[in-house]
């Protein structure tokens, strides 16, 4: 009988998608592991693998589809001996239709949950061959979990997200789903007047509509939810940054060999990375019922592309060097600009940095990205007069921070003493290498 491939969830809270480009045509042979097609999420375009063998019989969904559901039959595959003529009506309907079309006539095994992806297989130590969703591969390898010990309760026994969930400490799949359920939480919530209702106050006005992509869409969901229910409070602190500056000039000079420049967001990285070990109740998370409280300095640092912005994260920040941070950011920066990022690449971390001194802004405020505990809005380092420690005026290049934090998670006493250690951190450069 004629497999049908559904459209994958490759990240955990995808829902659609576009299908950017079918890799593969009708006719073609593919085995296991032959790339399919590139799916649009809503932050990258990545590429879907071929679990089984056999031939491309027809394509149900044509390249550039935007809004394909999440399990929707995107193709058919043949295997050995079946033609096109064995193609039922189902597959011949398009996407949606076909997927209700299996939902209103349920086969006898159980049906995979709503949100599995398609399958993918692994290999068991007795050679015996582990069927699994791709997201329910990538969750067990994040949390070290052998596939051959879950039982899988999808469709020929295959192991999908729930199941790799549930074999996991009882706080994490909490956490998993209370962030999974956060933009369909933020969705629902009031978002001020209906659409119709503001082409009417311009109309007669010039103006050009721009369509809302998966990308547009995911952020204004996630924070728009997050100051709806995050409660904020600010905390702000001038960091003097001559030191710094000086020791960066000097490090420059000595790595310049090496094809190493370190900029001054590598510093801030290393400095909150650092700051995070030294107060860790700081090092925290919001998840719905409880709070996490990470153990790794897992750093998450905005970047601008075209129409949004990626919160790519370095983990295991306080262990690594600054030219190592500074290799990493650049690559990390560069693949988000492209959308060229892995979902494990951009979702986690306990507190993110944004930056926007290269843009000439003094201070701003930074929004929570949920389920970060806090986020540090950093400025532009600018000559300042100050008063120096014997009482005379001086200049000094002065920066702005604003540490936006989650009261549910940071109280403010404890907010104080993590910024108090970055500021040290930025204004004593050579204690973080020592």
């Amino acid at each position: 009988m004629p497999t049908e491939i559904l459209m994958p969830a490759l990240s955990p809270t995808m829902e659609e998608g576009t299908l950017a480009k079918w890799l593969v045509k009708e006719g073609d042979t593919v085995s296991s592991g032959d790339l399919l097609a590139e799916i649009e999420t809503d932050k990258a375009t990545m590429e879907f693998e071929a679990v089984d063998e056999g031939t491309v019989g027809k394509i149900l969904v044509a390249e550039g589809t935007e809004g394909v559901k999440v399990n929707a039959p995107i193709a058919v595959l043949l295997a050995e001996g079946e033609s096109a003529d064995d193609i039922g009506e189902t597959s011949s309907a398009p996407a949606p239709a076909a997927a209700a079309a299996k939902e209103e006539a349920p086969k006898e095994e159980a049906p995979a949950p709503a949100a599995a992806p398609a399958p993918v297989t692994a290999q068991a130590s007795d050679g015996n061959r582990i069927f699994a969703s791709p997201l329910a591969r990538r969750i067990a390898a994040d949390k070290g979990l052998d596939l051959s010990q879950i039982k899988g309760s999808g469709p020929k026994g295959r192991i999908v997200k729930a199941d790799v969930e549930n074999a996991q400490p009882g706080a994490k799949p909490a956490a998993a789903a209370a962030s999974s359920a956060a933009p369909a939480a933020a969705s629902a919530a009031p978002s001020g007047p209906a659409t119709d209702q503001v082409i009417a106050m311009f109309e007669g006005r010039e103006f050009e509509e721009m369509k809302l992509d998966g990308m547009r869409k995911t952020i204004a969901a996630r924070l728009g939810e997050a100051k709806q229910t995050i409660p904020h409070f600010y905390l702000r602190r001038d960091i003097e940054l001559d030191a710094l500056l000086k020791f960066r000039s000097t490090l420059n000079k000595q790595l310049e060999a090496r094809g190493v420049k370190l900029s001054v967001n590598d510093f801030i990285i290393k400095a909150c990375a650092m700051a995070l070990q030294s107060v860790p109740d700081a090092n925290a998370v919001w998840a719905g019922d409880r709070i996490l409280k990470l153990k790794p300095s897992d750093v998450a640092v905005a970047v601008a592309i075209d129409g949004g912005l990626f919160t790519p994260v370095l983990k295991d920040s306080h262990m690594k060097s600054l030219s190592a941070l500074s290799a990493e950011m650049k690559d990390l920066a560069t693949r988000a600009r492209d959308r060229k990022l892995a979902p494990h690449e951009y979702q986690g971390g306990s507190f993110a940095i944004s930056n926007l001194g290269m843009f000439g802004i003094d201070n701003f405020d930074a929004v929570i990205n949920p389920p970060h505990g806090s986020i540090l809005a950093v400025g532009a380092g600018v000559k300042k007069p100050v008063v120096k420690e014997d009482g005379t005026l001086g200049v000094a290049t002065v920066m702005s921070t604003t540490l936006s934090v989650d009261h549910r998670v940071i109280d403010g006493a404890l907010g104080a003493q993590f910024l108090s250690a970055i500021k040290e951190n930025l204004e004593n450069p050579v204690a973080m290498l020592a």
